[in-house]
């Protein structure tokens, strides 16, 4: 395939993955629990910054027309301005800047923590939705929209470390993948 062909699906690719692991769902109050994260941390870390931000856009942009890619098959423009609104914008940030801090000779240790800090700053961009669009306190958002998060999220952070280290030897030998 040709680098302008893999341009192309890479991030219809990407915005399939995140769909499919938005539908592993354990409720947890008003954010559940997916594997949205690992998805989204998988893509940012192996996708060049162009496909990575053009995943997440397509993601949303099928959510916002209505199909089921959100978690648990929900879908619509209200997904776009509920309560869970600034999580799945903080995963465009969250492509963004990762993929724009691992490079193919990043370390496991540099791919870590630019995946702690995308997922931190969605963690910072999903509170401020719960507080303004959801009228919680910080506390009551933080409370319900991260801390259970914390822990599930390192060991998802793990596990993007480790596929991401052994996906990337395999994969750059197409040429595309970072």
């Amino acid at each position: 395939m040709t680098s302008k062909t893999l341009g192309l699906v890479m991030p219809a690719f990407g915005a399939a993955l995140i769909a499919a692991a938005s539908q592993l769902t354990i409720p947890l109050g008003s954010i559940p629990f997916t594997l949205q994260t690992l998805a989204v941390g998988l893509v940012a870390t192996l996708f060049q910054k162009r496909e990575a931000v053009l995943s997440l856009l397509l993601y949303l942009f099928l959510g916002a027309v209505g199909l089921p890619v959100f978690a648990g098959g929900s879908g619509g423009l209200a997904a776009l301005i509920g309560p869970a609104a600034g999580f799945l914008w903080g995963f465009l940030a969250y492509a963004a800047l990762t993929s724009a801090l691992v490079s193919p000779k990043s370390s496991a240790l540099a791919i870590f923590f630019a995946n702690l800090l995308g997922d931190s700053l969605t963690f910072v961009l999903g509170m401020l939705g719960l507080m303004f669009l959801a009228k919680m306190s910080a506390a009551a958002a933080f409370l319900s929209g991260v801390l259970p998060f914390i822990l599930p999220d390192l060991g998802k952070l793990a596990i993007i470390t480790f596929l991401a280290k052994a996906l990337s030897k395999t994969l750059k030998n197409e040429g595309y993948f970072k």
